[in-house]
């Protein structure tokens, strides 16, 4: 019990209560029988109260100081802890932004790509020119090899133009794969041409034959079968 007003409730609850006296009950509390007896003598606020409620209804964002302000530049002879006062007394208070939601519970770490064309990533970056035209960029990298697979610079980039240049990236990794699939492959099959010739060195040298533009024709996306296709054997199927 700090406030007058407090110590004025607790002297009436012991006087009601336990049937004592003023002065003895002000001793109990430690209160001055002054306080106790005060009665307010404040002026009426109404029209004050009404004009900072509107005030505060057109200014939703300004606190009892801005709106002490207003009421000066209005010609109101008001002090600012009077405003302050029937500001809080009316709950006028500016309610405080709330921060940004974030998500609840653990979230699950991203998965490190392994191999390339897992995971991609892109962004735009932007730049000014001597003249001062704005440009943007459109980056594409690979987020495991750190590849950049694209960088497409103009004035403006559509969403289309975005799409157009990710379906050429996919067309151009995917032919890229290919490539690489079928040099694996020729590797392989040069290895167990060799192998045979070494295990079987009487056998005739045309008895596997290996086609090399129909393989690179089935890489280049022809018929899409695979490479061995490309290797036509004589006599018995032994390879």
């Amino acid at each position: 019990m700090v406030t007058p007003a407090a110590h004025r409730e607790a002297a009436a609850y012991l006087r009601s209560t336990y049937q004592m006296s003023e002065r003895r009950a002000c001793r109990v509390i430690g209160a001055d029988r002054a306080s106790v007896r005060y009665q307010a003598t404040r002026p009426d606020d109404g029209d004050l109260r009404e004009r900072l409620k509107a005030l505060a209804q057109e200014r939703r964002r300004f606190g009892y100081r801005r709106l002490h302000v207003l009421l000066r530049r209005e010609g109101q002879v008001v002090n600012k802890k009077r405003v302050q006062r029937l500001y809080r007394e009316e709950r006028l208070t500016v309610r405080r932004r709330g921060g940004r939601k974030r998500a609840m519970g653990t979230r699950r770490p991203i998965e490190t790509p392994l191999a390339a064309n897992q995971r991609w990533s892109l962004d735009f970056v932007s730049d000014q020119m001597t003249d001062g035209r704005r440009f943007r960029i459109l980056t594409v990298i690979d987020n495991c090899t750190r590849e950049c697979l694209a960088l497409v610079a103009d004035t403006s980039l559509s969403g289309r133009r975005v799409a157009r240049e990710l379906d050429a990236i996919v067309y151009a990794t995917w032919d890229r794969a290919r490539c690489f699939r079928f040099r694996r492959e020729l590797c392989g099959l040069f290895v167990a041409i060799m192998k045979r010739k070494l295990e079987r060195p009487d056998e005739a040298a045309g008895e596997v034959e290996y086609d090399q533009e129909e393989a690179v024709d089935g890489c280049r996306g022809g018929d899409g079968q695979s490479l061995h296709d490309g290797v036509r054997r004589s006599g018995s199927d032994r390879v």
